[in-house]
């Protein structure tokens, strides 16, 4: 019986840690929560382009409307956080998602964001992942952790935040398959 006990209880014991390890940061990862969003400007646009071993998917990023996770991926990306990392989740139909440093879904820079949630899922947005409201009840974004839409997802509206939206690559979306690379990912303006 005390065999048992004790495998159960290390079992806990492991979730317990991998739980806590979605909130902490990665050893050589240096990089803080945005206190404040970036002061962008009116008569620009902001764009990302996300370099994969398939291809290229570029994305317009909604600063007006998601301000502070807007300045966070451009923090992350160029202080090239994302270089080599993976998409670890593929889920035909549905979404990729990628940035996380371990690769297992439970990986980050050691911060969440607020959440700034208003924009629809519409084919191809661009969205932070979270943990569940049963554990996240300010329904805080990952700090690093994304995804794209492949198609319409209406029922995650209202529930994640939203801070972009693929214009170029919807082919490469859909290639995407799980452990495929993330190059580099840059930030500009138009």
């Amino acid at each position: 019986m005390n065999g048992i006990l004790a495998r159960a209880c290390a079992a806990f014991c492991m979730s317990l840690i991998l739980c806590v390890s979605a909130y902490g940061a990665d050893e050589d990862m240096k990089f803080t929560e945005p206190t404040q969003a970036l002061a962008f400007e009116k008569d620009k646009t902001y764009w990302t382009a996300i370099h994969t071993n398939k291809g290229k998917i570029l994305c317009q990023l909604f600063p007006e409307k998601a301000p502070v996770s807007v300045t966070n991926f451009m923090q992350l990306a160029s202080g090239h956080f994302y270089d080599g990392l993976t998409f670890h989740r593929v889920v035909p139909n549905f979404v990729i998602q990628g940035g996380d440093p371990q690769g297992s879904g439970a990986g980050g820079p050691g911060y969440t964001l607020p959440a700034e949630i208003g924009l629809p899922h519409e084919s191809g947005a661009l969205a932070w992942a979270r943990l569940p409201d049963s554990v996240n009840p300010h329904r805080r974004s990952s700090g690093s952790q994304f995804y794209i839409t492949l198609d319409k997802v209406s029922f995650l509206d209202g529930e994640y935040t939203v801070f972009g939206q693929v214009t170029e690559g919807f082919d490469i979306i859909q290639l995407v398959r799980p452990n495929d690379k993330i190059e580099k990912i840059e930030v500009f303006t138009k």
